[in-house]
């Protein structure tokens, strides 16, 4: 096995320039955390950005920086000053961060910063594709880089390529007003594994798949070409025994070992023991909804005044992004509530809110964690929401109160936490007044099991998992690619085929022969396949029969006159060398008029939706409806259809975008099998695409080569991955006669 390498917009190391010197330190954020075990050895790169720009670079010291890397295991990418502020503070943080988190009057749509997105993936991608060989294993990271995975697919399409965004993915009424929507699900499409922090983000990015590229989705696999894409959710942890272990030495040591903050701290808590602490800590975002929970503080202060001098709200705010418009508007903002809140309810003793807008080393950090009676987390949008863990894992006595927005991806996961809608006002008053009486031993009984679940999936298991599933998707690409028709089984069936002195062709038509088109009656054969048909028909010793689901009008309007061979409506017609169609099976159609209300009714309920009524078979095509309605729609159809027809002989096919009804003892399979049966072929093809052609592939004799035209699960021998390769088949078998 190849090397890993990791790619993410920052490196794991800051560098400083002194006195003409460099140094290289390592970072403590989460993602360098989890990595380690990715990250480690020989075995592995990681390739980002230095966060310094060419214009900070001393061209005397280039050779040095990248020296000082290589002893981390890291490679930069370089970006000038203009790169950064159009990709980074331009399409990363105006652009994708604010419409992500559903902020999207936030949000804006500029080219230029969009055209500079592309430009700096690509330098990621081409220093990607300089380091990479054919087994690495690369695993991209974040926003930033969406467009990264495709850039490198395209110029190494063997190499393994994961995912993993670390923000929200969100919902397709959200996603689809961004300018460049395709582009952005293309790009992150040449991965093959994209990973979420929860189901729902993976949900809203299979329903934008299938929305706005119409490519087939089952389950978390996405159908691409000749490729599947699986999705899945990864909750990320933390590293939990480094915040154990820190808040078990924190409470070992003498007054005189404590920080500045801890006496501080220690002095409130011995002067009121009955008091509460309540602790808010964020990165400051207006995603946080630092904003909305000072108020709602207040509110709380009004709703239970019995509370005033008995609970002091610690805010500490992060800086972040402070070039960035809004965030400038949001430090305003928190900096004239936290004044206006103090100066309403402040006594001698008592400031309801202390404020600290600072970066706080990891020891205060613990000293805040350990002295909170209750952590107060009320994010309108979070990917995950690492506080909240970091909190739990700090409460070494098994005491303290989470209280977490149900907005924030750990939720899903701490699901003991006291969950708010951090918009409702009433509710979250309501919860701190639970959290503060809330007796020691139910905190101790929802930690407890806080706990075990984040020790056990910690940050290092979150990593290995996706790393896990990543190598797995690899050998199911492989297995796959095992059965598809490479150059040398190609060959082989090649020589059979010239070989035969008779040979029998069975070709299915829609998304086989020809594309699918929204109305059925718009896919007519082109000139190509007209010379490609007739050359097979005209072919010594060979026997072609379209076989298809489509009415016996309109094979006989399209193909009638060429004298082929044709089956319809799966099985029920057979037309040979011209002759007018006559029935293969006997079959009745008295059932329609009891089924066709039904099929009406959802045609109704279901715009762009609508009925093909054939001789024998009634089919509801749904190919013009939103996606994720269609296939809700059709999963309804199938259960009323299914109680109604009861012992009535009839079956339901589910196609490409259509569902037919028919009768149970009609199908290409038995069609096949008595068009074999009428003469002695040693060479026997079939080749089709969709559910109805199963019953051909089963039927057919062990020594028929049977092809399946794209990756679903078959019981073909072989697959094709589109019509052009369909094509390019036929045309080898007239080359090899």
């Amino acid at each position: 096995m190849g090397k890993t390498i990791i790619i993410s917009n920052r490196l794991p190391v800051q560098l400083q320039i002194s006195n003409g010197t460099i140094a290289a330190i390592p970072s403590v954020g989460g993602l360098a955390t989890g990595m380690k075990s990715v990250h480690s050895g020989g075995d592995s790169l990681w390739i980002g950005w230095s966060g310094l720009t060419d214009e900070e670079i001393p061209e005397s010291l280039e050779r040095d920086i990248d020296t000082a890397l290589a002893k981390h295991g890291s490679s930069k990418v370089r970006l000038t000053e203009a790169e950064v502020e159009g990709f980074y503070f331009g399409f990363s943080n105006r652009t994708i961060w604010p419409l992500f988190h559903y902020f999207l009057e936030y949000s804006e749509f500029e080219l230029d910063s969009w055209n500079t997105y592309k430009t700096v993936n690509q330098k990621f991608a081409d220093a990607i594709l300089e380091k990479a060989e054919a087994d690495d294993v690369i695993w991209i990271h974040d926003y930033q880089l969406m467009l990264v995975p495709q850039m490198v697919r395209e110029k190494r399409p063997e190499v393994s390529i994961g995912f993993f965004l670390h923000i929200p993915f969100p919902s397709f009424e959200i996603f689809r007003t961004l300018p460049w929507r395709r582009e952005i699900l293309e790009g992150l499409l040449g991965s093959d594994l994209i990973g979420f922090h929860i189901y729902d983000y993976e949900r809203h990015f299979l329903s934008s798949v299938r929305r706005l590229l119409g490519l087939e989705v089952s389950f978390n696999d996405i159908y691409q070409d000749n490729r599947i894409i699986k999705v899945d959710s990864f909750p990320m942890g933390i590293d939990y025994k480094k915040f154990s272990t820190a808040a078990e030495e924190h409470g070992q040591r003498t007054v005189t070992e404590q920080s500045e903050l801890q006496q501080r701290l220690n002095k409130h808590k011995t002067n009121d023991p009955e008091a509460k602490f309540l602790l808010s800590i964020d990165r400051l975002d207006y995603s946080k909804g630092i904003a909305k929970r000072l108020y709602a503080f207040e509110y709380f202060l009004n709703k239970y005044p019995q509370y005033k001098e008995k609970v002091r709200l610690i805010v500490l705010a992060v800086p972040s992004r402070s070039n960035v418009p809004q965030y400038q508007l949001l430090k305003r903002e928190i900096d004239e509530l936290v004044g206006r809140i103090n100066g309403e309810f402040s006594t001698v003793s008592w400031t309801p809110i202390w404020y600290f807008y600072r970066s706080m080393p990891f020891d205060n950090l613990i000293d805040l964690y350990t002295s909170s009676d209750i952590a107060w987390l009320t994010p309108l949008r979070d990917g995950m929401n690492l506080v909240a863990k970091e909190y739990i894992a700090t409460r070494t006595d098994g005491t303290g109160v989470l209280i977490l927005s149900e907005m924030a991806g750990s939720a899903n996961e701490m699901n003991e936490a006291l969950l708010i809608n951090p918009n409702n006002f009433e509710q979250i008053a309501d919860t701190i007044d639970e959290a503060i009486n809330m007796p020691k031993e139910e905190q101790r009984q929802r930690n407890g099991q806080l706990q075990q679940r984040l020790k056990r999936y910690n940050v290092e298991k979150w990593a290995q998992s996706f790393m896990s599933s990543l190598l797995a998707q690899k050998e199911r690409d492989a297995a796959h690619v095992s059965r598809k028709l490479n150059d040398s089984r190609l060959q082989t069936i090649l020589n059979a085929y010239t070989s035969a002195d008779r040979r029998l062709l069975f070709l299915d038509y829609d998304g086989t022969l020809a594309g699918f088109h929204n109305d059925p009656q718009k896919a007519v054969p082109d000139e190509e396949l007209y010379a490609l048909l007739d050359a097979l028909h005209q072919q010594k010793g060979t026997d072609l029969y379209l076989i298809s689901g489509r009415d016996k009008d309109t094979f006989s309007r399209w193909f009638q006159a060429k004298k082929y061979n044709m089956i319809v409506e799966h099985g029920v017609w057979i037309s040979q060398n011209g002759e007018d169609f006559r029935m293969l099976e006997n079959v009745k159609n008295d059932w329609m008029e009891k089924i066709r209300p039904v099929l009406e009714s959802f045609v109704d309920r279901t715009p762009g939706s609508f009925i093909e009524e054939k001789n024998y078979s009634l089919a509801w095509h749904y190919r013009k409806t939103d996606p994720d309605f269609g296939n809700l729609r059709a999963s309804e159809l199938t259960t009323v259809l299914t109680s109604l027809i009861g012992t009535d002989d009839l079956s339901v096919l589910n196609g490409n975008k259509v569902m037919e009804v028919k009768s149970s003892n009609v199908n290409k399979g038995r069609a096949s099998v008595r068009v074999f049966g009428e003469k002695d072929y040693d060479f026997v093809f079939a080749i089709g695409d969709d559910w109805t052609d199963e019953f051909m592939f089963q039927e057919l004799p062990d020594t028929a080569v049977t092809v399946k035209v794209g990756l679903q699960k078959t019981h073909a021998k072989y697959f094709l991955e589109n019509t052009k390769q369909v094509r390019e088949l036929l045309h080898a078998f007239l080359k090899e006669a």
